[in-house]
């Protein structure tokens, strides 16, 4: 079972890692074009964002890298995994986020695929990568939360 999100919808997959490797910054949800085949996979939850990330190509977006497995049941017509997909964005925030893109060190990642009234959607970030001391930085404050909720826990008992 997937878990579900406040806004009804259901998660298809999480990019985790990129909470980790990025700073996130303006975050935003994307339609997406996708085949038959494609949207049958996804529900049976057969997607990976791990490496993926998005790129404006002559004014339009598109999602690369995202692994969206074969549906086991098709015998022929089958998708390609690893092609890029074209996300459906309005023309003010695709202008926007080429402004930033083009920024230093600016990006967009995927953080999640899920379903949205039975449509695709993929929540986007524009995000900025961080160095090695920021991560252990970020590691620090995590264990130093962790380390407090314990206590909490601890003294509540």
């Amino acid at each position: 079972m997937k878990p579900k999100v406040n806004d009804g919808s259901k998660v298809i997959c999480q990019n985790k890692k990129a909470h980790f490797e990025y700073e996130l910054g303006d975050r935003l949800e994307a339609g997406l074009i996708l085949t038959g085949t494609e949207v049958k996979s996804l529900r049976l939850g057969k997607a990976n964002l791990v490496d993926a990330f998005a790129r404006i190509i002559q004014g339009e977006p598109y999602l690369f890298g995202a692994h969206i497995s074969p549906y086991p049941q098709a015998h022929f017509g089958n998708h390609d995994p690893l092609r890029r997909r074209k996300m459906l964005l309005h023309k003010k925030e695709i202008k926007r986020l080429i402004g930033k893109t083009q920024e230093k060190g600016f990006s967009l990642i995927p953080l999640r695929l899920y379903f949205k009234n039975g449509l695709a959607k993929v929540e986007i970030a524009l995000a900025r990568g961080k160095k090695l001391h920021d991560k252990r930085q970020s590691m620090k404050e995590a264990d130093s939360k962790r380390d407090l909720a314990r206590a909490v826990r601890e003294y509540n008992r």
